[in-house]
């Protein structure tokens, strides 16, 4: 059956281009458009769309707010279609299961790249479980966890935690976890690798951290641009210290890597020190970062621990990687069905037997705890 399709935008030539060429593709019925949120909201239960693709900053009502409303009633998957902007983080935040960045009409290929990648997240949206936030008067999720105590020699982060993450810790039981050894925190590294749904997903593992975590380096699929946000975003609600990744950062407790986007990393050991590389190049299961391109050097440079997990994502990117991660000897995780947006790569690590044990995303961050105090 064709992937009905309800486009969302206020730009009329915009709409245009994504109505056709989405309309070109034989597994996809654009059955409709909406010129705003309101357009919107009469239409969605005429049409009955399968997947929404809709553009962020739109006057009235915009994206974040009519997600808001949307998806607690109708639990639609939603594309986003973005500028270069924060908020598409607080629609994700909102429930959005992806993002595409909207093309710069003044480069060479954005156009065709933005296209390709338009079809791939709402073929892949539309196997997506959403993910409805919940709501409450004046509390959080009784899921959402509080930031750990920073112990006083993690205590140099430059960005103190924000506004969301003071939320979480005002109203939500605090984890109780004895800080790591000294030899544990220096001997290990950490690698994560998630896709659709993973900006959320990594952020609920990575909050529910102390500061005192060996030093962790996550790939997430997601264009240039959106790579410094994303970890500026991190840094601001995780206990630990968060940061898009350049070539030749030193891996060290405390601290977690973001792969750039558009390039691919890598960890290298040079002396006694472990770091990553990061430079451009082709995409390797179809993705630039890819989580196998990162998965791969672990297990192939890493000679101190290390534990590998696997997350929400369309497709097979780090699967292969983490295998190869188990048979040198690292203790894996892969992301349960149940709290998976897209059982995807989870699906395919656990398949192949890269998986040591699966956990739903709020257990994650326990189980790897446990396994370090091990």
């Amino acid at each position: 059956m064709k992937i009905k399709v309800l486009v969302v935008d206020d730009s009329a030539l915009f709409r245009q281009m994504i109505i056709q060429h989405l309309s070109s593709k034989p597994n996809i019925e654009v059955v409709g458009y909406a010129i705003n949120a309101y357009d919107a909201k009469q239409k969605i239960p005429q049409l009955k769309p399968d997947v929404l693709t809709l553009d962020v900053e739109m006057p009235g009502l915009n994206g974040i707010e009519f997600l808001k409303q949307l998806l607690p009633t109708t639990p639609l998957p939603v594309v986003l279609v973005s500028s270069l902007n924060l908020s598409v983080f607080d629609a994700l935040s909102a429930g959005a299961v992806d993002f595409v960045r909207k093309p710069d009409m003044s480069v060479a290929n954005s156009k065709n790249t933005f296209f390709t990648s338009l079809v791939l997240k709402v073929q892949a949206a539309s196997k997506a479980k959403v993910r409805v936030p919940q709501t409450g008067s004046g509390s959080t999720p009784a899921a959402s966890p509080a930031i750990p105590q920073t112990p006083a020699r993690f205590q140099g982060k430059s960005t103190a935690p924000g506004p969301a993450a003071l939320q979480h810790s005002a109203s939500a039981k605090p984890m109780p976890f004895p800080p790591l050894s000294r030899n544990v925190l220096d001997s290990t590294i950490i690698g994560l690798g998630a896709s659709t749904g993973g900006t959320e997903a990594t952020l609920e593992v990575l909050k529910r951290l102390p500061a005192n975590i060996p030093g962790m380096v996550i790939t997430q699929h997601m264009p240039e641009g959106f790579t410094e946000m994303y970890a500026q975003r991190l840094n601001r609600i995780c206990a630990m210290e968060v940061r898009e990744a350049k070539n030749g950062d030193i891996i060290h407790p405390g601290l977690a890597l973001i792969a750039p986007g558009a390039k691919q990393m890598e960890v290298i050991r040079s002396g006694r020190n472990y770091m990553v590389q990061c430079r451009a190049g082709a995409k390797v299961s179809g993705h630039c970062p890819s989580v196998d391109v990162l998965f791969n050097s672990i297990a192939k440079n890493v000679a101190i621990n290390k534990v590998g997990i696997i997350m929400t994502g369309m497709g097979r990117d780090g699967a292969d990687g983490l295998l190869k991660m188990r048979q040198s000897g690292a203790f894996t995780i892969g992301q349960d069905k149940d709290s998976c947006v897209v059982y995807g790569m989870p699906m395919v690590a656990y398949n192949i037997g890269a998986v040591c044990t699966q956990a739903s995303c709020e257990n994650i961050a326990s189980v790897l705890l446990n396994h370090l105090k091990k």
